[in-house]
């Protein structure tokens, strides 16, 4: 691949994430500050985004690569969805917004796919050369939380205006990409398929089946820090807490470069149990850290995002991968992120809006009684997976 179609690419990708990394993160705090909502209005803004993730596929599955090029239809979700993110700044009603923010993750998470799709077509080894690529998707994450904690705009309502400039700027640069034509213009595909049923064989493997409830589950912990660790961490104190965050997102870089390295010494099992160890620690963490004599524990808690995610969800996709081999390969990763993105995401939402209401008395949340309870369910999963996982294959 040309080194000006890679730098091409990789600002596609910096956009991507960026845009994303700008509203999503601290939107939380915005919504406390300016919309004064519940956790359960909270909560439900968030599953939108879970909501989309679900349907997402079907979308790219039976419309975009059947009747679509890739760049054509991401440049137009884009400039709507620009459009889209400047009407969330003009409601004070938490219905109109979660509805806005509904409208706009259906925009937004077809993208994704989109913007893969592009990037693998141009690829000849994209083993080699995606994971590059892709990096600058996380560059674009990481100085969209620097650009807003500088600009001190986190709770305000900048943090939607910054996201729709650069998904207005992202929506006319993905008409000069490379053109990435329809792939399946000539093939039919069923919803089912687009939602990976195919895959569904894998459930005949026990160890996959025991590790796959295990990731729905784990879901729950993890929407209680992408729904409410902003608003904790600025209720706790914590100055310019979106900057603050973006460790997590370097943590992650780094981790995941760890992972091949890991993998091959001790197994897959190790992996996803030191994982979900992670979300263990990184709560109790929360729970009892504060702004003072105890901010090591928030900035410990920030940085164990890396062990987290990469550690559960990267390995959870490369034991998928394996597993479904390569026939059923994409089926198996789409059924992976619909039920863990997707559904997992749902339930969780919905319960963090919950448990959050549920502590809060006149507005002031028990911070550390709501930490207590993600704790409290990683480590069934955790020893769920422990108990019942038996593949001695990747162990």
């Amino acid at each position: 691949m040309k080194s000006s179609k890679s730098l091409q690419l990789s600002f596609m990708m910096f956009l991507q994430y960026f845009i994303w990394g700008a509203w999503y993160v601290s939107m939380n705090s915005y919504m406390a500050t300016h919309l004064q909502s519940t956790g359960q209005q909270i909560s439900y803004a968030y599953m939108a985004l879970a909501i989309a993730t679900m349907i997402s596929p079907v979308f790219v599955g039976m419309v975009a690569d059947k009747y679509f090029s890739a760049q054509k239809i991401m440049g137009v979700l884009h400039l709507v969805g620009a459009g889209t993110l400047l009407l969330a700044t003009t409601t004070t009603n938490n219905t109109v917004f979660i509805g806005i923010v509904l409208f706009y993750s259906l925009l937004y998470m077809p993208t994704i796919a989109l913007s893969n799709s592009v990037a693998f077509t141009q690829m000849q080894d994209p083993t080699k050369q995606f994971p590059f690529i892709r990096m600058f998707g996380t560059v674009g994450w990481i100085l969209s939380g620097i650009l807003i904690s500088n600009l001190e705009v986190e709770k305000t309502h900048f943090i939607f205006i910054i996201a729709a400039a650069a998904s207005t700027l992202l929506g006319l640069y993905s008409f000069t990409l490379p053109n990435t034509p329809p792939p399946a213009k000539d093939t039919a595909m069923t919803a089912s398929q687009a939602l990976g049923a195919d895959a569904l064989v894998l459930f005949k493997d026990r160890s996959y089946a025991v590790f796959f409830i295990a990731a729905v589950l784990i879901c729950i912990p993890l929407s209680f820090y992408y729904g409410f660790a902003n608003l904790f961490l600025n209720e706790a104190g914590m100055e310019n807490a979106a900057g603050k965050m973006i460790y997590g997102q370097i943590s992650e870089g780094l981790f995941i470069l760890a992972i091949p390295f890991l993998l091959n010494r001790i197994g897959v099992k190790k992996m996803l149990i030191l994982g979900m160890g992670a979300w263990i620690i990184r709560y109790i963490f929360f729970a009892y850290g504060d702004s003072g004599a105890n901010l090591w524990m928030l900035y410990t808690g920030i940085i164990l995002h890396g062990i987290c995610y990469d550690f559960f969800f990267v390995t959870g996709y490369l034991y998928t991968e394996k597993k479904a081999g390569e026939k059923i390969k994409s089926a198996a990763q789409g059924l992976f992120t619909f039920a863990t993105y997707g559904l997992g995401m749902v339930i969780g939402t919905l319960f963090s809006g919950m448990v959050a209401d549920y502590y809060a008395v006149n507005g002031v949340r028990n911070w550390s009684s709501i930490w207590m309870v993600p704790v409290y369910i990683a480590a069934v999963v955790l020893l769920y997976f422990i108990l019942a996982f038996r593949d001695r294959k990747t162990n």
